[in-house]
């Protein structure tokens, strides 16, 4: 939704009417008689507004904490004052606290407020502009790292795990599009590319290594576990999952299987999060995971097939619609 109304608050009723029939040529105008009706505006169509302007002076609260309520909530509006000569010191703390884009002094001049108006809006879409074109880049480089992951979990499994990897790994992907994935969050306030790229190669290694950990769990430590034994072993170990029978499972927290490849960056691997790849690793054979009411429901394959007839582009088709179905 592009925002383009105006929100102008003021206690005086008077005001109200006068400004709205000023300014309505201009843009929509929505009109609130208090900071606290602003902030309720602000909170069921906040979307809508481009430019807030506020009466300093009214009851209960003056303008500028309404002012400072926007810049905390919603950013992206422009903020502006309205206030008479002698409150000149108020409109100034504001600006100087970088709550407001500018100050429009009472009695109103009719060519300069519709000017800085105008002013206003246009700097409204410019910051609607960038904030897409941010938005875009952001999805372009989080669906860049989901990729990566996947392609470091190839790599990894490849390494650390033993026997039908592929199967386990398709497993587990396949796992991905039944529950949903999620892009990973990436804060570059704090993050560069290197910081980035550090962080996923030592999260890769901790992956690899809490892999064999639970290779040597399921197996027991000399090769006796049995599948319906090791799928115990899981329902205990992997958070929201119980047990349906011997041969089934119902998982109730989907970041406990997706967490691999959404979580945000530098967030270090846990046994728990490595579970259902582990798992699915060691099995090394298809496994049924179909929605159930209050989660999924997971069904082992009962043929005993040890392989799938994995195409040669399997992993590159899995990373494509894995991406583009991104949550």
């Amino acid at each position: 939704m592009t925002a383009t109304k105006i929100l102008y608050v003021d206690d005086e009723a008077m005001a109200l009417k006068y400004f709205e029939r000023l300014v309505g040529p201009i843009a929509p105008v929505i009109t609130a008689n208090s900071v606290q009706e602003g902030q309720q505006v602000l909170q069921e169509r906040g979307d809508e507004i481009a430019v807030l302007v506020s009466d300093q002076r009214m009851p209960g609260a003056h303008g500028n904490e309404l002012l400072r309520y926007a810049r905390e909530h919603h950013p992206r509006i422009v903020r502006m004052l309205t206030t008479a000569y002698s409150e000149m010191g108020e409109a100034i703390e504001a600006i100087n606290a970088g709550e407001i884009f500018r100050y429009i002094t009472k009695p109103w001049d009719l060519e300069s407020l519709r000017a800085d108006l105008k002013n206003a809006l246009e700097l409204a879409e410019l910051r609607g502009e960038r904030d897409s074109l941010l938005r875009e880049k952001m999805l372009v480089q989080q669906q860049q790292l989901l990729a990566s992951r996947i392609g470091q979990l190839a790599l990894v499994c490849a390494g650390f795990a033993s026997g039908e990897h592929p199967v386990g790994l398709a497993m587990f992907l396949d796992s991905m599009q039944t529950v949903g994935c999620k892009a990973p969050a990436i804060d570059w306030r704090r993050l560069d590319h290197a910081d980035l790229t550090q962080s996923e190669v030592q999260r890769g290694t901790a992956v690899g290594q809490l892999l064999v950990q639970w290779q040597q769990e399921f197996d027991a430590g000399d090769g006796t576990h049995s599948p319906r034994e090791a799928l115990a072993l899981l329902a205990r170990s992997l958070p929201g999952c119980t047990s349906t029978g011997a041969d089934g499972l119902l998982l109730t927290d989907r970041s406990a299987m997706a967490w691999l490849l959404e979580a945000p960056a530098q967030e270090e691997p846990t046994p728990e999060r490595v579970a259902w790849l582990a798992w699915l690793l060691w099995l090394g054979r298809p496994v049924q995971l179909y929605e159930a009411q209050g989660g999924w429901t997971l069904q082992m394959d009962g043929s005993g097939a040890s392989q799938l007839p994995l195409p040669p582009d399997w992993l590159a088709d899995a990373i494509d619609a894995i991406g583009r179905n991104a949550i």
